[in-house]
């Protein structure tokens, strides 16, 4: 009987239960690879900018690429008024892409396919850019919703609309990120099953359809990454020049 492909999302503790008010605050595989992910972060950039040098080593070269990817989508999107939150896109570009590509690794966790983790982002997201546009325009950020050059007659109706697209941000940023890495890896499990299932005769063509849909997933992780940071970027450009 082939292996249910929903068990490698599954949390589980490690070490002891801890509970605070009766709230579950236990380690987990999932706390487990975030820290993996966060802890190999600060390792690369860390070696990567300790020497520099004039011919960069791999390391150096990988940190200074991502250093110069990331600087570029700020400036595109947000231009030179999104430079002082180029720490906050940078962490969190990493962050997700990490935490994707640990997750293509065998027995290991993937913690972006799940909602909660997700939406946390996410949800941060929305509530700082919303602050950070109240900072700099006070109430007028409210003009956000009125774009211009609408008729008064339909004026109600698009507030209502850009309002609840507004609000919707979180969801889609987080929905989007969580399905595909849980779809992409569910249909790699699979596939995996039909190759041990089918034996060395029958299962060379799931292997192949294993082998692309690997190579597929490492550029979805990539992708993902990329989508939640410049849609940061854009609705941080929203907040800051007030685009309407």
């Amino acid at each position: 009987m082939a292996a249910n492909p929903m068990t490698q999302f599954e949390v589980y503790r490690i070490g002891p239960e801890i509970k605070i008010n009766q709230i579950d605050i236990s380690f987990t595989n999932a706390s487990l690879f975030m820290i993996i992910s966060a802890l190999s972060i600060l390792l690369i950039f860390n070696l990567g900018s300790s020497k520099k040098n004039i011919i960069p080593t791999k390391i150096q070269l990988l940190a200074e690429l991502s250093y110069s990817f990331i600087s570029k989508m700020i400036s595109d999107t947000a231009g030179n008024k999104g430079k002082p939150y180029f720490n906050l896109i940078f962490s969190l570009f990493m962050f997700v892409l990490f935490c994707n590509m640990f997750g293509m690794l065998p027995y290991s966790f993937t913690v972006t396919s799940h909602i909660i983790v997700t939406f946390f982002l996410a949800a941060l997201i929305f509530i700082g850019v919303t602050v950070i546009g109240f900072i700099k325009h006070g109430f007028g950020y409210l003009k956000l919703f009125v774009p211009s050059g609408v008729p008064l007659v339909l004026l109600p109706l698009i507030v209502v609309i850009e309002i609840i697209s507004y609000l919707s941000r979180p969801i889609s940023l987080s929905v989007r990120l969580f399905a595909n890495m849980m779809a992409g890896h569910t249909m790699m499990k699979v596939f995996g099953s039909f190759v041990i299932s089918l034996g060395i005769v029958g299962g060379w063509l799931p292997l192949s359809f294993s082998v692309a849909l690997t190579g597929l997933e490492i550029l979805v992780a990539f992708l993902q990454a990329y989508v939640f940071a410049i849609l940061t970027c854009i609705y941080l450009n929203d907040a800051l020049n007030l685009h309407h």
